[in-house]
């Protein structure tokens, strides 16, 4: 098994009880990250990089993603610009465009995305279904998510389809495409908010989910204070993603659980809507992870830099707290503790930075800061 030493490193951000390591190395035997600590202490391997001083991070965990779709909304996004109002009804055009396209035309749109996620230091991402909305083309959507990760996510019960009766399709998900869909996905998540599904239904879709062995997320809070929090503490969801509008109800019930306030700054960015309160959630003891939420009508971005940021700018996060939410946060928002630090036995995922510190990510907002990206183990992007 092949060895790599990264050396010359100015700052080693590793998630573990260490923090931030200065003039530090890292060396890496196949997938997994063996040793980390002083460059000056640091053992031989088979090859070495010298990264001149650059900042080295954890690779991005985007817990948060609708990449599998078709067809495209640039439209809609210049309407919203020009003063119209966010609402779901824009998914059925996804849908309707999502349905036409073929598995090859699926495939090349969800491998660019990925690869271009890749490029800006993602190297693990979940991915939802929930643009097909029916039982062949939810399953289909999940056959090819699990191609680029195991973290994917079914998201029949994103909205009704337009047309369809609402009793007969949350049957039809709670059925059917729950039937169909279960072997192909580890999570089961419901848009429970204004214009998506009630408390009711969000159960009711839950309760199938967990019945066919997958495990609870949640869309919640996004457009108005509801439910769907409570909801996602109450069963023991992994994560409550937007979270955008909460009660000190809500913020309690976080503190008092497992379930990580996922927060999707990208979102409220390209919806002009208003910023979920990261600094609350903080001081409340909330576990918080940062995503993208890419998707073609809200959130169109792969770029995790851009939500963290965002997240200092307008969500009263310190550059560090960002960063950790988008690494360390978002592996435990996926219920992972092999992603997401630096730190001995874990996967081999890194970052060199263009920048001598992590603090450039959001002091730098647009400037192509990543210089190499390390995915288990191997080394992306940069010459050796």
């Amino acid at each position: 098994m092949s060895s790599l030493l990264i050396t010359g490193i100015g700052e080693l951000v590793t998630n573990d009880d260490a923090g931030i390591l200065r003039a530090a190395a890292v060396v890496i035997e196949g997938e997994q990250i063996w040793w980390t600590g002083p460059a000056a202490r640091a053992p031989t391997a088979d090859t070495c990089v010298d990264v001149a001083g650059a900042a080295v991070i954890p690779g991005f965990v985007d817990s948060h993603t609708h990449l599998i779709f078709a067809g495209d909304r640039s439209a809609e996004f210049a309407a919203r610009m020009a003063g119209n109002t966010y609402t779901t009804g824009g998914i059925n055009s996804t849908v309707a465009a999502t349905r036409d396209a073929s598995d090859s035309d699926l495939r090349s749109a969800t491998a660019r995305l990925v690869s271009e996620g890749r490029r800006q230091g993602t190297t693990t991402f979940e991915c939802k279904s929930g643009y097909g909305l029916s039982v062949e083309d939810e399953a289909r959507c999940l056959r090819i998510a699990e191609e680029f990760t195991s973290e994917t996510t079914f998201l029949g019960a994103h909205v009704v389809p337009a047309g369809a009766d609402r009793g007969d399709y949350v049957d039809l998900v709670c059925g059917p495409m729950v039937a169909a869909c279960a072997g192909h996905a580890r999570w089961i998540d419901v848009f429970c908010d204004r214009g998506a599904f009630d408390a009711d239904e969000t159960r009711t879709v839950l309760d199938a989910g967990v019945a066919h062995g997958l495990q609870p997320r949640l869309h919640a809070n996004q457009l108005e204070a509801g439910p769907g929090v409570q909801i996602a503490v109450e069963y023991g969801a992994a994560s409550a993603d937007h979270c955008t509008h909460l009660t000190d109800a809500d913020v309690d019930a976080l503190a008092g659980s497992d379930t990580v306030a996922t927060l999707l700054p990208a979102a409220e960015f390209c919806t002009r809507s208003k910023f979920p309160n990261a600094r609350r959630l903080l001081d409340a003891g909330v576990t918080v992870a940062l995503a993208t939420d890419c998707n073609p009508g809200s959130a169109y971005t792969t770029s995790m830099p851009l939500c963290i940021a965002l997240a200092v700018r307008e969500m009263g996060m310190t550059p560090a707290e960002a960063l950790s939410a988008a690494t360390e946060g978002g592996a435990r928002a996926l219920r992972r503790d092999d992603v997401g630090r630096v730190v001995a036995g874990a996967r081999a995922d890194l970052v060199v930075l263009a920048a001598p510190s992590h603090v450039h990510l959001a002091y730098r907002p647009g400037v192509p800061l990543v210089d190499a990206v390390v995915h288990s183990g191997q080394w992306e992007g940069r010459t050796r």
